[in-house]
């Protein structure tokens, strides 16, 4: 026999008043009203945790992404923007795994990795206006300030090679893809100037080589001298040191020159201080991780364009790895270095 309805009451179903049916009707589980964090937290406690004080994440960084995330209505409960950055700065911090970092916000694995991927392609974009060899008149102070530190004229960067772990992108990658990147550092241990795109098994000078940075000096867009180790070619704009020093002079330039270029071993460290994801390592997928590398670079810049102070409660050993090998014993390059050495250091 088959069920059927049988309405007792004098009232038809379909006359019922719409405010009594929602009286029994489930109320919706916000699952999202979790503490925020702005205000959870004190202000040192919540810089050891986000890297950024509550006032630089309200009024530098939040609106550096918030018209991008910003939804314009609430249709299936979006995050807002200022939890998207704060989910994406505490994965820098401490590049904990995106499920662990869901936890703490109630949020999915896969919510979180969207919003990192989100947000770092979003800061990312402004890499163009944190990371550039600037104005003629900011060389100038770098100048001046590189000469400071040793008495060696006409340097305007730094450059050499660190390794970020990254996940094994498997495949034919495995091998060669691990990772290398080129930084240029200023004087402030500001990066001036970066390449991610290069696997690890790359060697400096060939990253240098394949470099836009390099067809600027050559067709005489930048005028100063870079420092590097002895895994570069010796160039006329680019000096590396004497490896076997005979003279007072070649000692006195080596001198010079490893005090100097010592910042941008400097600027690794204090980089991946501030965001110790790039030290223990990123398990992301290729193309994220060097978004998230980019997206550092451009925060570490703004902390030091913005004077926004660095975060010293750890210190991570950044190895320095002298390369012994130039690539270039008898060339033009050297030619002009010991010409410079005669002119300065004599």
């Amino acid at each position: 026999m088959d069920n059927v309805f049988i309405n007792d009451s004098d009232d038809e179903f379909e006359d019922e008043n719409p405010e009594d049916r929602n009286l029994w009707r489930l109320a919706k589980r916000y699952i999202r009203n979790w503490e925020n964090p702005i205000e959870f937290f004190e202000d040192i406690p919540f810089r050891k945790r986000y890297r950024f004080s509550k006032r630089a994440v309200i009024e530098i960084l939040l609106p550096l992404v918030n018209a991008q995330l910003r939804r314009l209505d609430n249709r299936g409960l979006p995050i807002s923007p200022l939890m998207q950055l704060l989910v994406t700065l505490r994965f820098y911090a401490t590049s904990s795994f995106q499920i662990v970092n869901g936890d703490l916000r109630g949020f999915s694995q896969a919510t979180v990795s969207r919003i990192i991927v989100r947000v770092s392609r979003i800061i990312a974009s402004h890499l163009s206006e944190y990371i550039n060899f600037f104005t003629e008149e900011k060389r100038r102070s770098n100048k001046n300030k590189f000469y400071e530190i040793a008495n060696f004229p006409s340097i305007i960067g730094c450059i050499d090679c660190t390794h970020i772990r990254i996940a094994n992108p498997g495949r034919n990658y495995g091998e060669v893809f691990r990772n290398r990147k080129d930084v240029v550092s200023g004087s402030q241990r500001e990066i001036l100037d970066i390449v991610v795109r290069h696997p690890g098994s790359t060697h400096d000078a060939v990253i240098f080589d394949r470099s836009g940075l390099r067809c600027r000096f050559d067709l005489g867009r930048l005028d100063g001298i870079l420092l590097a180790d002895s895994g570069y070619a010796c160039r006329s704009y680019l000096l590396t040191p004497v490896l076997r020093p005979e003279t007072d002079a070649e000692v006195r330039y080596n001198t010079a020159h490893k005090k100097t270029r010592i910042i941008v071993e400097q600027l690794f460290g204090c980089w991946k201080r501030r965001f110790p994801c790039l030290y223990y390592g990123l398990r992301t997928k290729l193309s994220t991780s060097v978004v998230i590398i980019c997206a550092t670079a451009v925060l570490h810049n703004m902390c030091i364009k913005c004077n926004l102070g660095e975060v010293i409660e750890e210190v991570f050993n950044e190895p320095i790895i002298e390369n012994i090998v130039n690539r270039e014993q008898d060339g033009i390059g050297l030619v002009h270095r010991n010409a410079f050495i005669l002119r300065h250091f004599s």
